[in-house]
């Protein structure tokens, strides 16, 4: 969802406000990155990984439920990290209804 104009304006005074009060620090957050492809590609990993390991330990409790933990939390930054590139949009912003 985009900002309106208000919100727009006082999001660019608070950064101004942030490179006048501490350039260096402006500057060092300027240049952190991420690459996005290694977070996506060791998420999906981790998918494959929680879901071999379930499937192959079914009958050992614990290393099942280990498997699924990994399976849950690769999954969750998976997520998160396709949302962040904008591989996938929010259905909350459309105005559409669901289909039944």
């Amino acid at each position: 969802m985009p900002l309106d104009d208000n919100e727009q304006k006082i999001l660019e005074e608070i950064e101004r406000q942030f490179y006048e009060e501490d350039p260096e620090l402006a500057r060092a957050v300027k240049r952190i990155e991420r690459p996005p492809r290694v977070g996506v590609r060791l998420s999906l990993l981790g998918v494959v990984l929680g879901l071999v390991i379930v499937i192959a330990y079914v009958s050992t409790t614990w290393v099942a439920v280990l498997g699924f933990g990994i399976l849950v939390a690769s999954a969750t930054s998976l997520v998160s990290g396709l949302r962040v590139r904008g591989a996938l949009s929010d259905q909350a912003d459309t105005d559409e209804e669901p289909a039944e």
